[in-house]
């Protein structure tokens, strides 16, 4: 058994991103400086997107979509339970309804299918996650937009870098959200953005991200003396500062590389795993490239003895930092009180109760993976049913 835990990711820091950060330090800009641009310009290159607002924060992120996107009282915006609270938060934040749609049950990731079933004359939006890093069929989803006159976010929390039929996730659907806590493809400690190829929305971002005050000359209504600046709506301070966004340059610098340990980290699990008999391994969609931010494993229950707890704490016990991603977002106490109730996904929830996350990033060595297999292969032959 090895000494010291492995968790199930990490952020990889070197002397550069450490450099980055002092410059900035001895700089005449902490919060929002030149940095800011340099980094959403960065991110445009990687995305392909024409705007980028970088953000304090994924959740700020996700509400801030929803905002510009016009998202109140009364509109329903149709997104998967397989995902982090703060998807379907962003929707009530600005006083929408979450309808959730199940999912596929080889991708994981949210069914075209359901989401024609569950639109209704109150449906705004649609909010795909890209569940793991592998992008969702966008096609088809894009092609549902079209049809109903709906506007798409797509969560892309653990996507960046990802790529679907050729294109970078980033620059299908109307806005695109990412976040860079330490555990996501790049860190900037907390810090997210929304991509778009949209002027009006990118015009609205902005301004939410600083309180809704603007100091644009073109968009004054009163005075334009040099010190004149004018509230247009009810904002939020959700600026990224400076220190943030030299991080997330220096970061941006290492993607591809970050991206192609994490595709042969994943390979190597993938090969490990092909034959073992009591696991499922993650399918990925033709024509696409993922991120691999997750590595999720489902046990098959037919043919293992007892429930994922039990393998989840052998596996703990070898300190290897397994988690589950996610629990469906409809069963926390907070949703059940909105009178959402079990049932509503039943792909979902039965996903749910087979999944465990391997560890998965790009400072693991070779020996933490072949660790991680030997140990996994191991338990689950324990409780084979023979």
């Amino acid at each position: 058994m090895r000494d010291d835990f492995l968790p199930y990711g990490r952020q990889w820091i070197d002397e550069d991103d450490i450099q980055a950060v002092v410059n900035v330090l001895k700089s005449d800009y902490l919060t929002t400086g030149p940095a800011i641009k340099e980094f959403e310009d960065q991110l445009k290159s990687v995305t392909g997107a024409e705007y980028v607002v970088a953000i304090s924060n994924g959740t700020a992120a996700l509400h801030a979509a929803c905002f510009a996107a016009g998202i109140g009282e009364g509109d329903e915006v149709i997104t998967t339970p397989m995902t982090f609270a703060a998807t379907a938060n962003a929707v009530l934040y600005c006083g929408g309804t979450p309808v959730f749609a199940d999912i596929d049950p080889e991708t994981y990731n949210i069914d075209p299918e359901d989401i024609r079933r569950k639109i209704t004359d109150k449906t705004k939006a649609i909010i795909p996650v890209h569940y793991t890093g592998q992008p969702c069929d966008m096609d088809e989803i894009m092609k549902i937009a079209k049809e109903h006159n709906l506007i798409v976010i797509e969560d892309a929390a653990h996507a960046l870098g990802a790529e679907y039929k050729g294109r970078k996730i980033g620059s299908i659907g109307d806005m695109t959200t990412f976040s860079f806590h330490p555990v996501k493809p790049i860190t900037t400690g907390e810090g997210g953005a929304i991509t778009t190829n949209n002027k009006e929305f990118y015009d609205k971002l902005m301004l939410f991200r600083s309180h809704g005050i603007t100091r644009d000359q073109k968009m004054l209504l009163n005075d334009n003396a040099a010190w004149y600046y004018e509230q247009h709506f009810l904002g939020y301070n959700y600026r990224m500062t400076d220190i943030q966004a030299a991080l997330g340059c220096s970061q941006l610098n290492k993607l591809d590389y970050f991206l192609e340990k994490r595709r042969e980290y994943a390979k190597l699990y993938n090969d490990a795993f092909k034959d073992c008999e009591g696991v499922i391994r993650p399918r990925q969609l033709p024509d696409t490239l993922s991120g691999w931010h997750l590595y999720v494993l489902q046990l098959d229950l037919d043919k293992i003895r007892p429930d994922r707890r039990v393998i989840f704490d052998e596996l703990r016990i070898h300190n290897i930092g397994v988690n589950v991603h996610y629990i469906p977002v409809y069963y926390h106490p907070y949703y059940q009180k909105l009178g959402y109730q079990r049932g509503l996904c039943p792909e979902a929830e039965k996903l749910y109760e087979r999944i465990i996350s391997l560890p998965l990033f790009p400072k693991m060595t070779k020996e933490d993976i072949m660790y991680v297999i030997k140990c996994v292969k191991e338990i689950i032959g324990v409780y084979i049913k023979r």
